[in-house]
């Protein structure tokens, strides 16, 4: 099991980064509604931009616990329930502006795998 929990915390973490640091403001199949960028995204879902950029510095953080906690394993649990905390609130913002199912696959995916590392990590 410990394999697929280091494994989890690495895909995980790369997400996070590839999300807030890389495609941050490019359009992507994912974002909710119709964005074509985070701030859209955050706006598709009614909430302030300060909102999104706290959310954006909460997820880097956690990811960051995640990739530390390859070394310091007590960390993965603080990045991966964070990112539980975060990952429950993507899927319920989907599920408020009526996304199809496959625009929060990956908030889903991202929920259950921090589940996992926050359980048996």
């Amino acid at each position: 099991m410990s394999s697929i929990v280091l494994l989890c915390q690495i895909v995980i973490a790369i997400g996070i980064v590839n999300v807030w640091l890389f495609r941050f403001g490019r359009e992507t199949a994912w974002r909710g509604g119709e964005a074509t960028s985070m701030k859209e995204e955050f706006q598709a879902y009614g909430l302030p931009l300060w909102f999104m950029y706290g959310i954006g510095l909460l997820k880097i953080t956690f990811a960051s616990l995640l990739i530390a906690g390859l070394w310091v394993p007590g960390l993965s649990f603080y990045g991966a329930l964070g990112l539980v905390a975060l990952m429950t609130g993507a899927v319920a913002m989907h599920l408020k502006i009526r996304d199809p199912l496959r625009k929060a696959l990956p908030a889903i995916s991202m929920l259950a795998m921090s589940t996992l590392v926050a359980t048996f990590g």
